[in-house]
């Protein structure tokens, strides 16, 4: 019989030419270089599917999991679709690129992908000043792809600042990009498809830029841009304050502050927790777990109570 018991993972590093080596100093993680700009830390995706490091699962990806055991993700018999979400940690040491992503039906008919990339981010630490790219200033397609070939980015783009504790939600079709000196907790669709606006004229160490995609970025852009209305809610659990950060069509988001204890139910098919703060244990049905910072892990269908002691903070969500 199956012990029901958090499936715990192994992020899988992402060298990028922006990235950096807070994934180590930070999260302890071992990196493969110093340009390691992401850790995809719960996925299921083919290009970084994460390990499981426990149970009777151990050594499979949770790509198999979803696959060979949907009972634990309460997935029905014959569902063929692909696990739905991806957590990532994102460590910017420099610029991001101006980006888009297209939605579910755009990624269907011209990716031939299950899904679009709608994304979250929680903003875990930010240099003083720091800048996110969130929107733009165009009024419609001729006009964004004027000022593109002019590369007016400055009248182009709308930045705003960030801080640690910012939460920041990014429809598919937004034009965005993360900022120097910013590390976020990403919650997306489990997409990698990614279309750059600009890069900066940034060369590769072999003296190459990258792709640009300007034209499929513009047939996916949201015009004119609009700042999503997200509704945020608190809820207190025992020792533990739940604050709701999103609850749109893909996921919901929440932050989770513990300090004590508190006995939660799952209600759900599933939940995805990151724990970005401190210490803490997790019990279920007497046993034990430690958990801390940089420690990633889902609760399957089958749990029904569990119990949580220490002094931490969480991102968690669920589809």
């Amino acid at each position: 019989m199956y012990r029901y018991e958090p499936i715990f993972l192994q992020p899988v590093l992402q060298e990028r030419i922006w990235g950096g080596q807070k994934l180590k100093t930070e999260f302890h993680y071992d990196i493969p270089s110093a340009q390691t700009g992401e850790a995809w830390v719960i996925s299921a995706h083919p290009n970084g599917p994460s390990m499981i490091k426990n149970g009777p699962l151990t050594g499979k990806t949770l790509a198999d999991a979803w696959c060979e055991h949907g009972e634990l993700f309460k997935k029905k018999a014959g569902n063929q679709e692909e696990y739905p979400l991806l957590v990532k940690i994102l460590d910017a040491a420099d610029d991001l690129s101006v980006q888009v992503h297209p939605n579910d039906q755009f990624a269907r008919e011209v990716e031939n992908v299950p899904y679009g990339k709608t994304e979250c981010w929680y903003v875990l630490s930010a240099e003083e000043g720091a800048e996110l790219v969130l929107g733009h200033h165009a009024k419609e397609p001729e006009e964004l792809a004027e000022m593109v070939d002019k590369g007016e980015w400055d009248k182009l783009l709308r930045r705003v600042q960030v801080k640690a504790g910012d939460f920041v939600y990014v429809p598919s079709g937004t034009i965005h990009a993360i900022g120097k000196g910013i590390v976020i907790l990403e919650t997306q669709q489990s997409s990698d498809i990614t279309y750059r606006v600009y890069d900066y004229d940034r060369k590769d160490a072999a003296g190459n830029t990258r792709e640009l995609h300007l034209e499929r970025s513009i047939q996916v852009t949201t015009f004119p841009h609009q700042d999503p209305s997200v509704e945020q809610t608190e809820t207190v659990m025992g020792d533990l304050v739940e604050k709701k950060l999103v609850e749109e069509q893909y996921f919901t988001v929440y932050h989770w502050q513990l300090n004590g204890s508190a006995s939660l139910e799952l209600t759900k098919d599933f939940l995805q927790v990151s724990v970005v703060e401190g210490k803490a244990t997790i019990t279920i049905d007497g046993n034990s777990f430690p958990i801390e910072k940089g420690t990633h892990f889902v609760l399957p269908y089958g749990i029904r109570e569990y119990q949580l002691k220490g002094n931490a903070k969480f991102i968690v969500s669920h589809v």
